[in-house]
């Protein structure tokens, strides 16, 4: 199957149901007739501009960012994987620790993300705070932001 049919075929399936890894989504195109490999769908996934944000039926699913946003998550998503050090947690709050003069671009990220469970972020030279509402939704967001790292 052509790229762009694939890519078509890609937010066809995200737009009619959750999908929350990318070895789903390889499942998903096999039963549609794509042979796409897990490498194949990471790059499509990266190309098309398709982040994951939290969903209802499961913790977290792939949507299409909007506009040229994309672009800028990816460049903010690579300062991100770049600069941070550590992530921890502590009640609601999730200590982000940078190298120096960082934190302000990986917060940058955060924020983009758009995450609903995030009330704010705060960010000094080398460390962020995030406080989350409530403490159920800490450990997610933390591995959350963990994915981004590798």
């Amino acid at each position: 199957m052509v790229r762009s049919k694939r890519q078509q075929l890609i937010l066809d399936i995200i737009e009619r149901q959750e999908v929350g890894t990318q070895g789903e989504l390889v499942e998903l195109l096999r039963k549609q007739g794509s042979d796409a490999t897990q490498a194949t769908v990471s790059r499509d996934v990266k190309e098309l501009g398709l982040v994951k944000v939290s969903g209802t039926e499961r913790k977290y699913k792939y949507v299409k960012a909007d506009g040229g946003a994309h672009k800028i998550a990816a460049k903010y998503g690579n300062i991100f994987k770049e600069c941070v050090l550590s992530i921890r947690s502590a009640s609601n709050l999730i200590v982000v620790k940078t190298v120096t003069g960082g934190a302000n671009s990986a917060c940058a990220f955060i924020d983009h993300l758009n995450l609903p469970q995030v009330i704010g972020t705060l960010a000094g030279d080398d460390t962020i705070f995030t406080v989350v509402a409530d403490g159920e939704n800490v450990d997610a967001t933390v591995q959350l932001l963990r994915s981004y790292l590798v």
